[in-house]
C-alpha cells in the first residue's frame, strides 16, 4: 500500500511539475508577447487569430478568428476599444506577438519606407505557403529576387494588355448574353450572381494571361483529358485547400480529392508543354510578332534577359498562377459586391448610366470603346468602392527584420514612438483602412463619388487612389489596371443594357418580400476563402429601354 501511494505521489508531483513549467513558460512567452509591441494596449488572447488554431476554432470573445476586423467592426471594433488606430494582439499559448493598424500613416512605414529599406519585409512562411505553383513575384521573400521578377513581369503590363483586355471583355459579354439567353428577354432572375462573374473573369484573365481560346462554351481540352477549363475552375475554387494540406491529405481515396488531384496534374502537364512551346515559338520568330498575352510577354522578357537573370519554367508558371489567382478571384468577388451595391442604390446607378450615354452620344448601340476608360471616372468610382467595402486583400503582413521603431502620431500629431522588436508581426488591416472615418466619412455607406476626380468633399481622401484596397508600397497590386480595366467594360456595358435590383427573397408564412434592408444584412456580408469576398448575390437584370 505504502509502494501504491508513493507511485501516485510519484505521478501527482510529475503532472504537478508539467503544469507548472507549461504554465512557467506560457507566462514567460506572454511577458516577451508584451515587450516585443512595448505594452502597446490591445488583446491578450489564446491563441495568434491568424494562426491554424485561431483559425479553425470558432470565433468568440477570446477567439477573434480570422476576420474579426470585419465581424467586431461594429460591436467590438478593437480600435474603438483601444483608442488608437494601432493596437497589440498578443497571445499566451500560442502564436507571435502582433500589431494591428488602420492608420495608413504607418502602412507606410511598414510596407513603402520599411520595404526599400529592408526593417520590414514578408515573413519566411508566408512565402512558403505562395511556392504552390513556383516562385513568383508575389512568394518571393528575397527583395533582390522580387527586383528581378518584377524586371521581368512589370512590361507585360502596358496599354496593349489593357486594350486587349477591354477587347476581349466585349466579346465574352456578347458570348455571355447570347448563350445565357438574355438576348430575348426583358427580365432576368440571377440567383449567385458570383456564378457569372466569376466566369467571365476567368475567362478573361485565361485569354488574355494566358493565351487559351476559352469562350462561354466551348472549354479546350488538353490530350483529351479535362478540359482546361474545368481545371481551372477547380483549382480555383480549391486553392486554399491547395497551399494548406499536407502531402498526405493529395493521396486519400476521396472522390472529391481524385478530382482536385487531376486537375492540378493536368493544369502542371498543360502548363510545362505550354512554356516550352512559347520559348521555341519566341527563339524562331525573327521579329515581334508573337501572341501578346501576358504569358507570352513574360516569356519573350526572359529571353531577352537570357542567363540568372532570366526566370526557369517553374518560375514562369509561378507567376502567371499567382497573377491568375490574384486578379480572377478578388476581381469577380469586388464585381458580385458592386453589382450588390448597385442595385440598393437606383440612384447611384443612374447617374453612372447617364455618364454612359454621355460619353457614348452618337455612336451607334451605344457603342463603347477602350478610349472610353478615362472617361468613365463615375464607373470606375463604382467599382473602387466595392474594392473599399470588401476588400478581397484583408491583410497586408510583415515582420520586423531588425529592432524598430514606428511613429503611431497621425497626420499633423505630435510623434508617438513605439519600440519594436526583431520578428514582431506587422499586420495593416485593410477592413480597418477602408472603414476608418479619418479617411473615409460614413463608412458604411456605399458613395462612389468619394473618388471622382472633381470631388469637394473635405471628408475624404484627396489623394484618394492610394487608398484603395490594392496594396500599397513597391509592392503594391501589380495587375490593378488589368482588373480595373475588365471591370470598368463590364459593368458599363451591363448598366448601359440593364437595370440592376435586389432579387428578394420571399416568406413562406407571409407571402410579403423581404424589404432591400432586410436583403442587405442578409446579403452584404463577408466570407473568408483565399481571400474575403459577399455571400452570393441574388439579382435581378431589367432590361432597359
Amino acid at each position: 500500500m505504502g509502494q501504491t501511494f508513493c507511485a501516485d505521489l510519484s505521478w501527482t508531483t510529475a503532472t504537478a511539475a508539467l503544469v507548472a513549467t507549461f504554465t512557467i513558460s506560457k507566462v514567460l512567452k506572454f511577458v516577451s508577447g508584451l515587450k516585443a509591441v512595448d505594452y502597446l494596449p490591445g488583446l491578450w488572447v489564446p491563441f495568434q487569430p491568424l494562426s491554424l488554431l485561431g483559425v479553425i476554432l470558432p470565433e468568440t470573445s477570446w477567439n477573434p478568428g480570422l476576420i474579426f476586423a470585419w465581424t467586431w467592426r461594429r460591436t467590438r471594433n478593437i480600435y474603438h476599444r483601444f483608442g488608437n488606430d494601432t493596437v497589440s494582439v498578443v497571445p499566451f499559448l500560442h502564436g507571435t506577438p502582433t500589431l494591428y493598424t488602420q492608420s495608413m500613416e504607418v502602412a507606410r512605414q511598414v510596407v513603402s519606407a520599411g520595404e526599400k529599406t529592408g526593417v520590414f519585409g514578408k515573413a519566411e512562411d508566408m512565402g512558403r505557403a505562395l511556392l504552390f505553383w513556383g516562385p513568383s513575384i508575389i512568394a518571393t521573400v528575397d527583395r533582390d529576387q522580387w527586383r528581378r521578377h518584377r524586371r521581368i513581369s512589370g512590361p507585360a503590363f502596358n496599354n496593349d494588355t489593357y486594350k486587349l483586355v477591354w477587347n476581349v471583355s466585349q466579346k465574352v459579354y456578347a458570348d455571355m448574353m447570347a448563350n445565357e439567353g438574355w438576348t430575348a428577354n426583358a427580365t432576368i432572375d440571377i440567383p449567385c450572381v458570383q456564378q457569372l462573374v466569376s466566369k467571365f473573369t476567368l475567362i478573361i484573365i485565361a485569354t488574355c494571361g494566358f493565351g487559351l481560346p476559352f469562350s462561354w462554351v466551348e472549354p479546350p481540352s488538353y490530350n483529351g483529358q479535362m478540359s482546361i477549363q474545368q481545371c481551372f475552375r477547380i483549382i480555383t475554387h480549391t486553392s486554399l485547400f491547395a497551399i494548406s494540406a499536407p502531402k498526405w491529405v493529395w493521396k486519400l481515396p476521396l472522390p472529391w480529392i481524385r478530382r482536385t488531384r487531376q486537375a492540378y496534374d493536368t493544369m502542371r502537364a498543360f502548363m510545362h508543354s505550354h512554356v516550352q512551346e512559347r520559348r521555341e515559338a519566341i527563339n524562331s520568330s525573327a521579329d515581334d510578332n508573337t501572341a501578346k498575352d501576358i504569358f507570352s510577354l513574360f516569356v519573350r522578357a526572359s529571353e531577352d534577359q537570357g542567363g540568372k537573370m532570366g526566370l526557369s519554367n517553374e518560375e514562369l508558371i509561378g507567376n502567371v498562377f499567382a497573377l491568375l489567382f490574384a486578379g480572377h478571384e478578388t476581381t469577380a468577388h469586388t464585381l458580385a459586391a458592386t453589382l450588390g451595391f448597385l442595385s440598393l442604390n437606383p440612384s447611384v446607378q443612374e447617374e453612372i448610366v447617364a455618364q454612359i450615354h454621355e460619353v457614348t452620344k452618337g455612336r451607334e448601340n451605344g457603342e463603347i470603346i477602350f478610349e472610353d476608360y478615362s472617361r468613365l471616372d463615375k464607373v470606375l468610382a463604382a467599382f473602387y468602392e466595392g474594392v473599399r467595402m470588401f476588400p478581397s486583400g484583408v491583410y497586408l503582413i510583415r515582420e520586423a527584420k531588425q529592432d524598430t521603431v514606428l511613429n503611431l502620431s497621425g497626420t499633423r500629431e505630435e510623434p508617438k514612438v513605439l519600440q519594436v522588436k526583431k520578428g514582431t508581426s506587422v499586420i495593416v488591416d485593410m477592413i480597418g483602412v477602408q472603414y476608418n472615418p479619418r479617411y473615409f466619412s460614413d463608412p458604411e455607406e456605399f458613395k462612389p463619388a468619394r473618388w471622382y476626380a472633381d470631388r469637394t468633399s473635405d471628408g475624404d481622401l484627396a489623394d484618394s487612389e492610394e487608398y484603395t484596397a490594392f496594396s500599397v508600397g513597391p509592392r503594391a497590386c501589380l495587375g490593378k489596371k488589368f482588373a480595373t480595366t475588365e471591370a470598368v467594360c463590364l459593368l458599363a456595358l451591363l448598366l448601359r443594357d440593364w437595370q440592376v435590383e435586389p432579387l428578394l427573397s420571399v416568406n413562406v408564412s407571409t407571402g410579403e418580400n423581404e424589404t432591400t434592408e432586410e436583403w442587405r444584412e442578409r446579403i452584404m456580408q463577408a466570407v473568408m476563402s483565399v481571400t474575403m469576398g459577399v455571400r452570393d448575390v441574388p439579382l435581378t437584370l431589367v432590361r432597359r429601354i
